[in-house]
């Protein structure tokens, strides 16, 4: 098999360039979609069989694949996925339920029920979207725009 390589340049092989990213180092960044806009460094995910209780605060994005019995503030979105289970109080900007929530929850902005969603407590929200078959078994209180930042104020 000929080569359009000349034989004075010596063995050159082929090796394909790779970059890779350094945490805390400049540069690229990988092409993973962001949920709502929240930072990738800020979320944590839960996943199935896993447990985790205890106090979450500062989180950008929590995703809950697993079980959770905690408080969640200082937050902006909270997805309990289906299979998911959450016992505590959230405050949060938006939250999406599929899974199971037992407790308080207070959405400032936006809270979705999915079809396959159950909720059992008390429901603090500014809107809310519950798809045909998701529950709600509890306490709803709309939050007016005006209360929205002191969310224990409900209308």
């Amino acid at each position: 098999m000929a080569s359009n390589r000349s034989p004075s340049a010596g063995f050159v092989p082929e090796i394909p360039w790779r970059s890779i990213d350094l945490p805390g180092a400049p540069g690229r960044r990988a092409s993973t979609p962001q949920r709502h806009g929240n930072s990738e460094g800020k979320r944590l995910v839960v996943g199935r069989d896993i447990s985790l209780s205890g106090e979450i605060k500062a989180c950008d994005s929590l995703i809950v694949e697993g079980s959770v019995e905690a408080t969640l503030e200082n937050s902006r979105f909270l997805e309990v996925t289906e299979g998911g289970v959450f016992v505590g109080a959230v405050v949060i900007d938006e939250a999406v339920i599929a899974g199971s929530f037992e407790g308080t929850i207070t959405a400032r902005e936006r809270l979705t029920i999915k079809s396959s969603g159950r909720i059992k407590g008390n429901v603090n929200f500014k809107q809310i979207e519950i798809e045909l078959g998701g529950e709600i078994d509890g306490d709803l209180h709309v939050l007016k725009s005006d209360t929205a930042a002191d969310p224990a104020t409900p209308s």
